[in-house]
């Protein structure tokens, strides 16, 4: 990894970003299908959020990013991309309004939370995992402004959030920085929080 190219990813991912405003990011797995009840959910999200002012960020590839696109397409707002070149699945999706690749994780992740006002995070594998941990982390130790950080799928989540509840037990975690997180389980519920948390 040459850090004069992650620079550059950088720059050139602000230029094309930092005019987007009352932005959204929407993380989940690549491997859900359409026929998944769960793809019908992100669609209808992406597309409730567009249409309620809200700019809508995924990581621009297939299943859930590619539901929440197609919603936000369809809608009044932008639909954005972050995507990645990777040698299998991660193809952009066809409803992008703005579309940016790139080469590493790294920059990406970055720029999928810098300019969003809430995140987030319907179910996924290790990727889903990663940029949720990362967000926590973030704002756990200052080094983000604090965002509405929303799991879809209560029963989705619930080992995850029963991990972390052993660690606030443990003093690992501050309970504080747990209750960061919001649980729900309708699209409904996601709208009321962004619209009562994020000003348009």
């Amino acid at each position: 990894m040459s850090l004069v190219t992650v620079g550059a990813e950088l720059l050139s991912a602000k230029e094309r970003l930092q005019n987007f405003k009352n932005n959204v990011t929407i993380f989940g797995s690549a491997r859900i299908q359409e026929s998944d009840p769960i793809y019908t959910d992100a669609y209808r999200l992406g597309k409730e959020l567009s249409n309620a002012g809200y700019n809508v960020f995924t990581g621009g590839g297939p299943g859930i990013m590619s539901a929440s696109n197609k919603g936000a397409y369809e809608g009044k707002s932008k639909s954005i991309g972050l995507n990645i070149e990777l040698p299998n699945e991660q193809s952009s999706n066809p409803y992008l309004d703005e579309n940016i690749t790139f080469n590493y994780f790294f920059s990406r992740k970055v720029m999928l939370v810098k300019y969003s006002s809430a995140c987030i995070y319907f179910p996924g594998g290790y990727g889903t995992a990663d940029e949720l941990m990362e967000v926590l982390t973030l704002m756990q130790t200052r080094k983000m402004n604090k965002v509405p950080i929303i799991l879809y799928d209560s029963k989705f989540w619930s080992s995850l959030l029963s991990w972390i509840e052993q660690t606030v037990d443990k003093s690992y975690v501050n309970r504080e920085h747990f209750e960061l997180i919001k649980v729900v389980d309708s699209i409904e519920e996601i709208m009321t929080i962004v619209e009562s948390e994020v000003c348009l």
